[in-house]
């Protein structure tokens, strides 16, 4: 069960259990800053008028290249694009 729930669908998208953690937590951290634009544009409209956006478009580009890239776990950025990062997965 563990192996299910730990192991399993990194190694089915070709990652290591730590790169798919740090894959995860990078799109985390851009969702975070998505709904930090929200909530300060919720206050004052004219700030962040089209950051969420933007951030959850580079992140759906990102994923979805990632998806269908074919891409080894080496090729691909482990920091995501929306958190301005380029850096390709350099462990194993």
């Amino acid at each position: 069960m563990l192996r299910r729930w730990f192991l399993e669908h990194p190694h089915n998208i070709g990652e290591s259990y730590f790169q798919h953690q740090v894959a995860a937590l990078g799109y985390s951290l851009a969702l975070f800053r998505a709904a930090a634009a929200c909530a300060v544009h919720a206050i004052i409209p004219a700030l962040f008028e089209r950051s969420a956006s933007r951030i959850v478009g580079k992140l759906d580009s990102e994923m979805t290249q990632r998806a269908g890239s074919g891409a080894t776990a080496l090729q691909r950025p482990i920091i995501p694009a929306a958190l301005g990062g380029n850096h390709v997965g350099r462990f194993r």
